[in-house]
């Protein structure tokens, strides 16, 4: 008997958006990065070949096709799913991708039990140092989806699938399977929500999406020693480019300026000064 795929049971609409929101940066030849509400996907590769990087908020996954095929061409589809992590914007149109395109998907071993129904995230803390988005977060998903099968394991060499070139960064704290991914040819980092370019606890500011380097956001990140350390890690790497889970893509002199500055003032600006995980 197929197992039956279901998202958590507080899966819902959140009416939250960004003037980014339906509008792509071809960041690289080979990179597509696209906002969709608040959140942003990847498309990684050319028409012989590309992979999908996360996937977005609930109710998108039409909007995630019509993406693809605008890219890639009509009937294209992604040779496989690679997720970050799993938190609800990460994976709302999850499902009925794997239904349409019938492809794998692979997410990082610690990241599978709230993949499969078997483990809750840690409930988002609305009462953390921020602004309206902190405080909304109260209504956000925590549950875990269920895609039971239809997900793997990345391989534990650091190899992504279908991504030449590629390895995947265990960077925890925001989740405990939550992976960046890094090209050493051009310096490339995909971080997901390790950090991010947007502060994503001021409504104002996500829906601005003024740029500003910050920690991943707070209102969802339980373990902030692993946080740091994962910041640090990606830092040290030294990425040319980077493309983030929430907000606008940062590079050069930039990017290596603001990391270095997160690092260094990681307990003053990345985390929050209260909240219920901040110890």
């Amino acid at each position: 008997m197929e197992h039956q795929m279901e998202y958590g049971h507080d899966y819902k609409y959140i009416p939250a958006t960004s003037i980014q929101s339906g509008k792509g940066i071809e960041v690289l030849p080979d990179v597509y990065n696209y906002t969709i509400k608040i959140v942003n996907i990847q498309l990684i590769g050319n028409k012989d070949g590309f992979v999908l990087i996360d996937a977005g908020m609930t109710g998108s996954a039409k909007e995630i096709i019509s993406v693809v095929e605008d890219r890639f061409g009509k009937q294209s589809r992604p040779q496989a799913i690679i997720l970050t992590h799993g938190h609800f914007d990460h994976v709302g149109a999850l499902i009925e991708l794997i239904d349409y395109w019938k492809i794998p998907v692979y997410a990082h071993k610690l990241e599978l039990p709230f993949l499969t129904g078997k483990q809750s995230y840690p409930e988002p803390d609305p009462t953390v140092e921020g602004g309206l988005v902190a405080k909304l977060s109260a209504f956000f998903p925590n549950e875990p989806i269920d895609v039971g099968g239809n997900i793997e394991a990345l391989p534990d060499d650091g190899k992504v699938p279908f991504l030449e070139g590629f390895k995947w960064v265990h960077t925890p704290g925001h989740t405990p399977g939550h992976i960046s991914l890094y090209r050493s040819s051009d310096r490339l980092l995909i971080a997901g929500d390790a950090f991010v370019t947007v502060k994503q606890e001021y409504l104002y500011k996500v829906f601005m999406q003024e740029q500003e380097i910050s920690g991943p956001p707070k209102y969802f990140t339980p373990d902030w020693d692993a946080a740091k350390l994962s910041v640090k890690k990606l830092a040290s790497i030294k990425p040319s480019i980077a493309v983030t889970g929430h907000g606008l893509p940062m590079t050069g002199d930039l990017l290596t300026n603001s990391l270095d500055y997160l690092v260094k003032n990681f307990d003053d600006i990345g985390k929050p000064d209260y909240g219920k995980y901040v110890h």
